[in-house]
């Protein structure tokens, strides 16, 4: 699958061990994703993900930019400005989420199957995509799915035993 990889994602992955046990979680989960099934599909991203990523500790922001090294960036366009502008003016994400939106948009425009994030409360969230799937049809395009890596494991982690 065509995969964009948003800006949580590189987080995670160098993030330092959390004492939240959910974040733990997540950030494990995410580790198993990116070591075990990355390889799986083609991964994308863009230069909104690489400027969040910039963001923060130097050293930090220097490990989550070379995670996403070599993997292609797309480009912003003005079919997905049009886009990101459209989303942004439905008011489905909240006055400063315009960078969600434009990752949003990015990944629509070039027909990614999957946006990989762990944003819950902008991206992954079930109650923002029926409008965002509406926002894309009417301008003739697809939204990707919105999902974690939890989401998208597959067969990552074996299924139990009914035997035992």
């Amino acid at each position: 699958m065509r995969v964009y990889i948003e800006s949580t994602i590189p987080s995670y992955l160098v993030a330092r061990p959390p004492r939240d046990l959910l974040q733990a979680a997540r950030q494990q989960v995410t580790r198993d994703w990116w070591d075990f099934k990355r390889q799986e599909h083609d991964l994308f991203t863009s230069q909104i993900a690489l400027d969040e990523i910039r963001r923060g500790e130097a050293e930090m922001a220097r490990q989550r930019e070379t995670i996403l090294g070599g993997i292609p960036i797309l480009a912003v366009t003005e079919q997905s400005r049009v886009l990101t502008r459209r989303i942004v003016a439905s008011r489905v994400l909240p006055l400063g989420a315009e960078a969600d939106a434009g990752q949003i948009a990015l990944a629509t425009i070039y027909k990614m199957e999957v946006l990989l994030t762990w944003n819950l409360r902008h991206i992954a969230n079930a109650a923002i995509q029926v409008p965002l799937r509406k926002i894309a049809a009417e301008s003739g395009l697809t939204l990707p799915e919105l999902c974690t890596p939890e989401e998208l494991t597959g067969e990552l982690y074996e299924e139990p035993d009914e035997d035992n």
